[in-house]
């Protein structure tokens, strides 16, 4: 049996259980995590989507809030599609990905910052401090696919809206 890596290489205790519970939030709602190494490029350290399934390479992975962006986009797209081997995903599905993210994000008490970090391929700071203040983009497709409800269409006596989601997976 190995030591394992180097204390300085290892994540802190806090950043281990934040990255434990993300798996676990992912896996409750219907989603395939499966932890394997992933030798060919991908597009976030550690992560990839293959098979319908988000792959977790530990000794890659950077940025926990990046499992809940890659958990987005299986979350939604249709069943059928979330099978596929990979996903090209269009503009607007990464529009409602990064929605999806955040309402996760919020769910589970994680702040934004951790979500949308310094190395966010969108500004991980501008979209911290957007969708923090209530100027979200991409609620209005959640809710055209009955996950949320949009804030400007929640009624008084209603469920409530965005952030608040009606269901995970479209």
């Amino acid at each position: 049996m190995s030591p394992g890596p180097p204390a300085e290489l290892s994540p802190p205790a806090e950043d281990e259980a934040l990255r434990e519970r993300l798996i676990r939030f992912v896996r409750d709602i219907g989603l395939d995590v499966r932890e394997i190494p992933i030798d060919r490029g991908s597009l976030l350290p550690g992560l990839d989507i293959r098979g319908g399934a988000i792959v977790i390479d530990r000794a890659q992975w950077t940025y926990p809030g990046d499992l809940l962006h890659e958990a987005g986009h299986l979350a939604v797209v249709p069943a059928e599609e979330r099978a596929s081997e990979t996903l090209s995903p269009t503009p607007a599905d990464e529009m409602a990905a990064i929605a999806w993210s955040f309402a996760a994000a919020c769910h589970l008490g994680v702040p934004a910052h951790v979500l949308f970090h310094d190395a966010y391929k969108a500004g991980g700071a501008t979209l911290a401090e957007q969708f923090s203040a209530g100027r979200y983009f991409g609620t209005p497709l959640l809710g055209w696919f009955g996950m949320t409800i949009d804030p400007p269409r929640a009624l008084h006596d209603g469920p409530p809206p965005y952030p608040h989601m009606l269901r995970w997976l479209r």
